[in-house]
């Protein structure tokens, strides 16, 4: 029996995602294609899983090159199943745990500067007098301070 292959364009319809990136994915090796007699593309069923889960990823945050590196640990021509999932989803679990602390320590600084109605820069906790932080790096210094337990309560 013959597993179902979709064109290209069958692809693109059914995952929501341009021809054009299922091609960049497809040089990436993100994803895999066979050919037909005619020399066009045939994607396995496999591959509306792969493009599922790299839509998923991104929408996390994750970059095309960290999701090229976990996928490299599947096999190319099958659908990541539950295992390989949660094997990829634990991978990234520390990263986004991170990525969301960031978030909010930004919302919450933002809504603090902006709740209080002064907008004075000189009660600001994002506020910078005189460049004094530069010393301790390029960005928001502030925000990427790690939260300690007693700010968090």
């Amino acid at each position: 029996m013959k597993s179902q292959e979709f064109s290209v364009g069958q692809v693109a319809a059914r995952s929501g995602v341009a021809v054009s990136a299922l091609h960049f994915y497809e040089r990436k090796g993100l994803i895999t294609a066979g050919r037909n007699a005619g020399n066009r593309r045939r994607y396995g069923a496999d591959v509306l899983r792969r493009v599922a889960v790299i839509k998923a990823a991104q929408k996390m945050g994750i970059t095309l090159s960290e999701i090229q590196q976990a996928f490299s640990a599947l096999p190319r021509h099958r659908a990541p199943d539950k295992k390989d999932w949660q094997q990829l989803s634990s991978a990234w679990h520390q990263q986004l745990s991170e990525r969301i602390d960031y978030l909010q320590r930004l919302r919450d600084s933002l809504t603090g500067c902006i709740g209080c109605g002064c907008l004075s820069m000189h009660k600001c906790p994002m506020y910078n007098a005189d460049d004094k932080l530069a010393a301790q790096g390029p960005g928001p210094v502030l925000l990427d301070r790690p939260i300690n337990a007693s700010q968090k309560s």
